[in-house]
């Protein structure tokens, strides 16, 4: 095709823009191979009220097993969480090959879930733990009394082809995070969840949050950080609000993985769109902190990165960590375009 000089010119003013972006950001030109920032979703984190009461809701509830205890407290930790003066003890729990970390703050105390939350809420986030028998799973939690989330498990419908036969319930630990239990059909979701088990809770798939915007999102958490598209779906429908309790649900979900751990799920609500925002005052030690915990490949290069693209960081730089009593020896936590904290970790 023949090119006048002119558009030859401005092509090439184009591309050689473009790579001085990419340069200037750190980021890989079109056609080379990237480099993750993330390399694995190590852990889910939850702060908590009461470190006994959660750690035999966990246990005797759900199966999970005890890995670790520590008490901590010192300059290093209040800046990794960016919290003055704290005392906490954190547990580690691990559930099949996955993993939660359960934080108490000892000091200073933080707030309580509110009570008026709701699932289409910014600040909300769960787990999906895979059970082998949805029913037997169900009797399990109501013969522990848990509180409802949802009215009752929900089985998705066959016209919707990606979530068709799943079955799902919502449900709340003795703090109200929002949890949930997860049945794949066969043909659905991870193999390993198909293969022999003689147990009922399994593991975890992922965690779910709530996003005002995907692709805003999908910006972050793929474009950045590393994360691929593993799977997508839109989902309403009787079912979709009895599961979420939120009258008149409509959600486009996204589904995203790392080379290795639980996924991470979007979800935004299409309908209704009265969710509120993440609070812009919230701190690690208020009952409505998780973070999502994730292994980078280079640290250094990782906070270099994200600072490139004003991501709003708490630590404020990267943390050494005394003795790794936290199970890593550096860490940087930040939260994400909704205000989701993230807390990268690196050996």
């Amino acid at each position: 095709m023949h090119m006048s000089r002119e558009r030859g010119s401005s092509r090439a003013v184009v591309v050689v823009t473009g790579l001085l972006l990419w340069l200037i950001l750190g980021l890989p030109a079109r056609g080379q191979q990237s480099r993750s920032i993330v390399q694995s979703v190590d852990a889910v984190g939850i702060t908590v009220s009461d470190m006994d009461r959660s750690v035999e809701f966990y246990t005797k509830v759900l199966s999970f097993e005890k890995v670790s205890d520590v008490e901590v407290a010192g300059d290093e930790y209040e800046h990794l969480e960016g919290l003055f003066g704290l005392r906490m003890r954190v547990v580690h729990m691990r559930l099949g090959n996955e993993a939660i970390v359960l934080t108490e703050y000892l000091a200073p105390r933080g707030r309580a879930v509110p009570e008026d939350s709701r699932s289409n809420d910014r600040w909300f986030q769960h787990i999906a733990i895979i059970v082998s028998d949805m029913d037997r799973a169900y009797q399990r939690l109501r013969q522990s009394k848990v509180q409802h989330a949802s009215s009752g498990p929900q089985r998705l419908p066959d016209w919707n082809p990606n979530a068709a036969g799943i079955r799902a319930f919502y449900f709340k630990d003795p703090d109200g995070h929002a949890l949930e239990i997860l049945w794949f059909p066969p043909g659905k979701g991870d193999p390993k969840w198909h293969q022999g088990h003689d147990k009922l809770f399994l593991g975890i798939d992922h965690t779910a949050i709530v996003v005002a915007d995907t692709d805003t999102s999908l910006k972050f958490y793929r474009d950045v950080l590393g994360f691929r598209v593993a799977g997508e779906s839109d989902n309403y429908g009787t079912e979709q609000e009895h599961l979420n309790n939120v009258f008149g649900a409509h959600l486009r979900i996204t589904s995203l993985r790392a080379a290795s751990g639980p996924g991470v799920e979007f979800l935004q609500y299409l309908a209704p769109r009265d969710g509120r925002r993440y609070p812009d005052d919230a701190r690690a030690n208020d009952l409505i902190h998780w973070q999502t915990q994730l292994v980078a490949s280079d640290l250094p290069s990782a906070a270099k990165q994200l600072r490139a693209v004003n991501t709003a960081i708490v630590s404020p730089g990267i943390v050494a960590v005394p003795d790794g009593a936290l199970g890593f020896r550096n860490g940087l936590l930040v939260r994400d375009p909704d205000g989701h904290a993230l807390l990268l970790e690196q050996e």
